[in-house]
């Protein structure tokens, strides 16, 4: 049997039980839930509970929300009970599908997360159903806090509740707090049983590229980045450096480096000596050649804001690694912020494959089924709508030109305003949706914009969107998690009439767009405008595409054909090749993602797990943990022959044993072999070690010190490894060019790093248990100050 067939098969009994429940009392139907869970205890599986806990939370619906879920909506949760995807069209109730799964799921105790792109979205279906789960008397909470509020969440009563509604970035910075935490009873998120993602497309695929990163300290500033930008504005295109085909890589040329190195006064520009000066450089190249402004940022009174690609939305709080965001600043002229330590860091993917049950809705999933299926082994099951669909989608208006596309949809805009119609205008950037909205003011067309300045107004827009004659020029922005509601008039007139002005990245993105016309049977129609200057064609098309667009261009000039008019069925399906390129790209470029991150994966799960041994080990164990980091310590010091002199061993213990060590100890006719200097330096870190150790009250006090230098050391050299990390892809990220492996030469470094990365640990851990200052409070508490 098919997974689709089976789970009508369920959906089926579930709603075969709905008579019987809607019989039972209130105290009956919360009774429910205690009786499932001493099932559960009894041994009984959780797939077998399914029909009986879905009828309850249907008919728990129906009371406390006076909504009862349809057929489609009880086939949907099934879905996403099972660890699928539920492609639902716009409007067709996912917030109240959501339910169904979440309970049964959520029987099991702690550890079950619904996950949404924006904290507005979070408390808005929370406040909408959390009153289901609390009639039927499981615990339930919301992990981010309310937009504008103040107010802090309580993240152990959050994490301890059987289900929690909560953003994507919210669980991934929790996660990497918890694991910075210096008490286990400072961990929170403890738990990954299930998870339900809302638009699940969106945060596994068209954000698979940006990882989460916490930043501490701050680095030393560099002053670098405004003279970098300086130099690399006085460069020539095509002599001094050069653009790839697809405008997506940007590299010197050898005239270029020369040229740098007159205006800098350097020789050997590319020489070990110059390696900060050259990155610098680089990152100046990048940012004035391959980041736009309107498209990939905004520049506000804050600074550099990032923007989601996919959907237009600021990337509040997100900023580029490795001085790419201060290199775009510098080349904005704004103040340029300072560059941080990455003290942890995890992409979506990971992240969620901690979960051993995935599951999502969407809109648009279908047509990435294949890479869900292999990143994630999940499958994408489309869920009839609950009415028939009666959106009528035009095939795509292809032209030779921008001016030409412009002008032609222009005028199926007049036509719609005076049919009365909504129309949402869709875009691909911050700036077309500006250099739309100046073209329509000058036609004098009233209209709203929806884009990355006028967020704060999206609902008002969105509002308005739907009403009778209304325009709305929108980046993608409008193409998800927005539902435009149509008056009576509109609907009256045809509906909403979508107008895309350019293809997007991925078909998906398209569909999501078209998608917010003829929800639940409504009528509405799209259509697209295209043109050969169009980024995805620029960027993306073959070579054929090219010399057929010059062609083309001869055929106007001599006459030929009418430059107004759309181009045949042929360049249609030309367009449609275009983005299946593209999407083959985004697919590779997010499988090397996962392929860089799957070795900072490995060393962040073998660091996490030290760090929970070390918080919950005993006294015992902790001084087998500074005994080994003795041992491994001296052991490294003796081991270069290079090291077996006076000076350089006065100098390891005045660093890492005793600041105050008396030298006159140390005899001038010492024999300085391993074997003697190992038994000496033995010595005095035992004596230094009783005298430090002796300075505690009790054994509570002197455990903690023990636990705390150990996690020092451990998390000073984590966060230096995930910096250098960080640093290491963004450099061999443009190695391919020179026919390597990127992948691989990352896995090489990595490993070569995290090697010495725990030589250091070892060295930290001695130094920090020796030469730490105690300061003894006037409660009987010390204060540690860390070498």
């Amino acid at each position: 049997m098919d997974k689709q067939k089976k789970y009508q098969k369920i959906a089926n009994k579930v709603m075969e039980l709905g008579t019987m429940y809607s019989s039972l009392t209130d105290e009956e139907l919360k009774d429910k839930t205690s009786q499932f869970r001493h099932r559960l205890k009894l041994g009984e599986k959780i797939d077998s509970l399914v029909p009986e806990a879905f009828a309850t939370v249907v008919e728990a619906n129906a009371r406390l929300l006076g909504m009862k879920p349809y057929f489609v909506q009880i086939l949907g949760a099934v879905t996403l009970f099972f660890g699928d995807i539920a492609e639902m069209k716009t409007g067709e109730g996912k917030t109240l599908t959501a339910t169904m799964a979440l309970y049964t799921r959520g029987l099991l105790g702690k550890g079950n997360f619904l996950i949404t792109s924006n904290p507005y979205l979070a408390w808005r279906d929370a406040e909408e159903v959390g009153k289901v789960y609390e009639f039927l008397g499981l615990t339930f909470a919301v992990g981010v806090a309310k937009e504008n509020s103040e107010e802090e969440i309580d993240k152990e009563i959050v994490y301890a509740s059987d289900i929690v509604y909560t953003t994507h970035s919210a669980l991934g910075f929790d996660y990497l707090f918890d694991n910075l935490a210096t008490e286990i009873y400072e961990q929170y998120v403890t738990k990954f049983q299930y998870v339900l993602i809302d638009e699940i497309d969106s945060i596994l695929l068209d954000m698979a590229q940006v990882p989460l990163v916490i930043s501490g300290a701050p680095k030393v500033q560099s002053n670098l980045f405004e003279l970098s930008n300086f130099v690399v504005n006085t460069l020539v295109e095509d002599e001094d450096y050069e653009k790839s085909l697809d405008e997506k890589n940007v590299w010197f040329l050898e005239k270029g480096i020369l040229k740098m190195e007159t205006v800098l006064g350097v020789e050997g520009l590319l020489t070990e000596q110059w390696k900060d000066l050259y990155r610098h450089l680089t990152l100046a190249l990048r940012a004035n050649h391959l980041l736009k402004n309107g498209k990939d940022y905004i520049v506000e009174d804050i600074g550099v804001t990032l923007l989601d690609e996919a959907n237009g939305r600021k990337l509040e709080g997100s900023k580029l690694q490795a001085g790419f965001h201060q290199a775009i600043e510098a080349k904005e002229n704004v103040k340029i912020s300072e560059e941080t330590r990455a003290m942890g860091t995890i992409t979506y993917q990971n992240l969620f494959k901690k979960f051993p049950i995935i599951s999502g809705m969407s809109g648009t999933a279908k047509t990435d089924e294949e890479e869900f299926k292999m990143t994630y082994n999940v499958e994408v099951i489309e869920i009839p709508t609950n009415l028939p669909n009666n959106r009528l989608d035009h095939k795509d208006k292809i032209f030779l030109t921008n001016e030409a596309k412009i002008q032609a949809s222009l005028n199926v805009v007049k036509e719609n305003i005076e049919k009365g119609r909504p129309i949402l205008i869709g875009t691909g950037s911050v700036s077309i949706s500006m250099l739309y909205s100046m073209i329509l003011l000058q036609e004098k067309i009233a209209h709203n914009v929806l884009n990355a300045t006028s967020v704060s107004k999206e609902k008002l827009i969105v509002l308005e969107a739907g009403k009778a004659g209304s325009v709305t020029v929108a980046t993608s922005i409008a193409g998800r998690g927005t539902d435009i509601k149509l008056d009576d008039v509109a609907k009256s007139r045809g509906g909403l009439f979508v107008l895309g002005t350019e293809r997007m990245t991925s078909e998906r993105i398209d569909n999501q767009l078209r998608g917010r016309a003829g929800r639940q049977g409504e009528p509405g129609e799209s259509e697209f405008f295209v043109s050969f200057e169009d980024k995805i064609v620029i960027q993306n098309a073959p070579q054929w595409v090219k010399r057929a667009k010059k062609s083309l261009e001869k055929k106007v000039e001599k006459g030929k054909i009418d430059p107004s008019q759309p181009l045949g069925e042929k360049y249609r399906k030309v367009i449609e090749k275009i983005q299946r390129i593209r999407k083959n790209q985004e697919i590779q470029e997010r499988k090397q993602t996962l392929e860089f991150d799957m070795t900072i994966h490995y060393q962040r799960e073998k660091i996490y797990a030290v760090r929970n041994d070390i918080l919950v080990s005993s006294e015992k164990e902790l001084d087998a943990l500074l005994q080994l980091s003795t041992t491994k310590a001296i052991q490294q010091f003796l081991s270069k022959k290079e090291n077996l002199s006076r000076e350089k061993v006065i100098d390891f213990i005045h660093n890492y044993l005793d600041y105050n060590f008396d030298i006159v100890q140390f005899q001038r006719n010492y024999e300085y072999n391993a074997k003697g200097l190992k038994t000496f330096l033995h010595r005095i870190i035992q004596e230094q070690q009783q005298m430090i150790l002796s300075k505690f009250d009790n054994d509570v006090q002197r455990m903690y010190y023990k636990r705390t230098i150990i996690l020092k050391a451990v998390d000073t050299m984590w966060i230096e490894q995930t910096d250098n990390l960080q640093q290491l892809k963004a450099v061999i990220s443009a190695r391919s060019w020179g026919q390597k492996n990127p992948v691989f030469e990352f896995q090489e470094e990595a490993q070569k790093s995290f090697l010495e990365m725990e030589k250091e640990i070892y060295l930290n851990v001695l130094r920090n248990l020796l030469l730490s200052d105690l300061t003894k409070n006037f409660d009987g508490s010390y204060d540690i100050d860390f070498p």
